[in-house]
């Protein structure tokens, strides 16, 4: 076994043991779904297949390159180091590769997303699934249409109206609708900026959190690629940092070294 810096091996091991906690975290989240979905009677379980799947994948891998990657920093092998360093370059080139276009076409997004909800309207002639999912997010979020209450034209749904609470808050407003002219009460703010802002925030989330597993395989190749380097060449003596004369004291002249000043 070949001698590697204690302190770095230490230090890729701990890295390595950390993501392997969080492979697991995701395994056991991706566990947690999908029991409250079985508690639930199944419902909706077909549409997060996907996601489940992916979970499960995702939390897998991180496990087993983390468990390499360990192993061979605390074994000194050098094979398991090498496939982890080309895991951890893979996996940073994966990370910029996704990263990058998702923040270039983030501050678009804003457009993209109104042009395709202008698209749904008029409500009132917008297919059934279209029309549940409005109606759910009026209830949940207390905002009536996308962009005014006149998506629905003459057919306000009940998740539009106001409840009492909201009216004493000021919060609703009273319109005219039909052929009759009837009054109803409902919700001044509209959906389409509720939507937009938890998407943007969601979109944020997900750009951090790919630059920041890009920096950390970014660490875990460094610290790999030293440790291997010191596999390589365990006898090579350590580079140190030297300071530049110019921030030294001058050394004494020939003089002076000979004919010493008298104090």
């Amino acid at each position: 076994m070949t001698q590697v810096n204690t302190c770095l091996k230490r230090t890729v091991t701990i890295f390595n043991l950390f993501f392997a906690i969080i492979g697991g975290f995701i395994i056991a989240l991706a566990l947690l779904s999908q029991i409250l979905t079985n508690v639930n009677g199944g419902e909706g379980l077909e549409g997060r297949t996907a996601g489940l799947i992916l979970l499960y994948v995702v939390g897998s891998v991180t496990m087993v390159i983390a468990i390499l990657g360990a192993y061979g920093a605390h074994r000194e092998n050098r094979a398991c180091l090498i496939v982890f360093l080309v895991c951890m370059v893979i996996g940073s080139l994966m990370m910029i590769r996704a990263g990058i276009p998702a923040a270039i076409s983030r501050p678009e997004l804003e457009g993209t997303l109104e042009e395709k909800f202008h698209e749904l309207l008029p409500l009132d002639k917008a297919s059934e699934d279209v029309k549940n999912m409005a109606e759910s997010l009026q209830t949940q979020l207390h905002c009536c249409g996308l962009f005014s209450y006149e998506d629905w034209r003459e057919d306000i749904p009940r998740s539009c109206l106001c409840d009492q609470e909201y009216e004493i808050e000021g919060k609703c407003q009273s319109v005219s609708y039909g052929r009759l002219m009837q009054r109803k009460s409902v919700y001044t703010k509209t959906c389409f900026p509720v939507i937009l802002h938890y998407t943007l925030l969601l979109v944020d989330v997900m750009i951090g959190v790919v630059f920041s597993l890009a920096a950390l395989a970014l660490l875990g190749m460094v610290l790999s690629s030293l440790m291997i380097h010191q596999m390589r060449y365990p006898y090579r003596p350590t580079i140190l940092m030297t300071v530049p004369a110019v921030f030294t004291t001058p050394p004494p002249k020939y003089q002076e070294l000979h004919n010493p000043p008298e104090y």
